[in-house]
């Protein structure tokens, strides 16, 4: 239990929280800049440009047929320790602290970023909060190592929790989402002790974050403002359908993870050119709606309220979102599923809304709905949903949403996807020597 005094004198311990916190910011702004030069890409391709193609952008369009093959090799030997999404590895350094050194250091944080960067530029449909996690710790990690007596009053795992969390809090501008993400997902408890340094660390990250440009609300502000009875009614079938899908998306993910876990490190070439095939293919046939995290997705929905082909158009687009990023991590690719949950999500909600005459309700249930389903997180889902979106007069759908979701979710699946991935990574690397590795 962390106190007053053990934190030291208030003074030093603020000081060394907002540090942390800024130090955690800073490090986000590579992967907020890259993220935003793929929506820059992104958006040059016809589904969200209107133009043609041209031998440019289907040049972008088959980059991953020559980049996931060379992802899938660089971690076989070269970048190795940068495989994986990030948050597995923070999670077995939180209950593990013997193993941070191995899984926080510089070299597989700069391995991430390399990977995850290679991966982001050419138009792979990944998040980038693994990364943003993992590096949030890594500098937590490295404070401590250089410096034990930083913030005394906290352990070492709780010092990564909230380092983790302010990683995400630096990476999306969302300081409320960090202190949410350690909770639900690190500490599994509230724990009233960490709060307010939880808020400090991941308010001073999120603020150095926005000076790199990271923007207030990602997605712009919703305009809807339906009767509460109106958004709770559409909340049932959306919420339950957008949870078993969300359910389905992580089934699918532990599926594919295992079958190419050995795959990818005998056949890495060959998997490499499958999936990365397969992703081009996806992105030519949505006309780069299938590609990227998802936000320049969403953002497209609210600005115009459609992509080409209508509802039909949108549901071909959903069934590609949903299985594009399942291959893309299934093959430790460094990234994340939240933005790509949050964008099947929105995908489903959308053509509901748009048959029933509120398009903009029903993207807002439907991305909350997606998250809340795949990750099983229906806080950090409602908080995201608001953040992103900026309009709390949704709350009471998205609440209901958000809840309902994650109870449909767990139909499918008994534990949050990070800690089934985490759990399967575990398992597939202790049985690696058995197999010949």
């Amino acid at each position: 239990m962390i106190t007053r005094r053990r934190l030291g004198p208030l003074g030093p311990g603020l000081l060394q929280l907002l540090a942390l916190g800024a130090l955690v910011g800073l490090v986000c702004w590579p992967f907020n800049g890259m993220d935003r030069w793929q929506d820059h890409l992104l958006g040059r391709l016809p589904a969200f440009s209107g133009d043609p193609w041209t031998p440019l952008t289907l040049a972008l369009a088959c980059s991953p047929l020559l980049v996931v093959p060379l992802l899938l090799v660089l971690q076989r030997r070269v970048l190795a320790a940068g495989a994986g999404s990030g948050i597995p590895q923070v999670m077995a350094s939180i209950e593990e602290p013997s193993q941070a050194d191995r899984l926080l250091g510089v070299r597989p944080s700069l391995h991430r970023l390399v990977l995850w960067g290679l991966a982001t530029l050419s138009l792979l449909p990944l998040g980038r909060e693994g990364p943003v996690v993992h590096v949030g710790a890594a500098v937590a990690q490295g404070l401590r190592r250089r410096f034990p007596a930083w913030l005394p009053g906290l352990s070492q795992a709780q010092l990564l929790a909230l380092a983790g969390g302010a990683g995400l809090a630096g990476g999306f501008n969302t300081p409320l989402l960090g202190v949410v993400f350690v909770v639900e997902e690190f500490l599994g408890s509230f724990s009233p002790q960490l709060i307010w340094p939880a808020l400090l660390v991941g308010a001073a990250a999120a603020a150095v974050s926005s000076l790199g440009g990271q923007p207030e609300f990602a997605l712009g502000v919703m305009g809807a403002q339906p009767p509460e009875l109106q958004q709770l009614l559409w909340a049932v079938p959306i919420g339950l359908v957008g949870g078993l899908l969300g359910g389905v998306f992580a089934r699918l993910l532990l599926a594919f993870s295992r079958r190419c876990w050995q795959r990818a490190r005998r056949e890495p070439l060959r998997l490499g050119l499958a999936v990365g095939g397969l992703l081009a293919l996806f992105l030519l046939l949505s006309g780069g709606a299938s590609g990227g995290d998802g936000e320049l997705l969403m953002r497209h929905l609210l600005a115009t309220g459609e992509l080409a082909g209508g509802v039909p158009g949108e549901l071909f687009t959903l069934l590609l979102r949903v299985v594009g990023p399942v291959l893309a991590l299934g093959v430790s690719i460094p990234g994340g599923l939240i933005d790509p949950a949050f964008a099947f999500g929105a995908l489903l909600g959308h053509s509901a809304g748009v048959l029933l005459g509120e398009p903009q309700l029903g993207l807002a249930l439907g991305m909350t709905a997606g998250l809340a389903g795949a990750t099983q997180l229906p806080v950090m889902a409602v908080l995201f949903a608001l953040r992103l979106a900026g309009d709390q007069q949704l709350l009471p759908g998205i609440l209901l949403a958000a809840v309902l979701a994650a109870y449909g979710s767990r139909l499918l699946l008994d534990q949050p996807v990070y800690h089934a991935l985490k759990a399967l990574t575990e398992s597939l690397e202790s049985a690696a020597p058995n197999a010949g590795e």
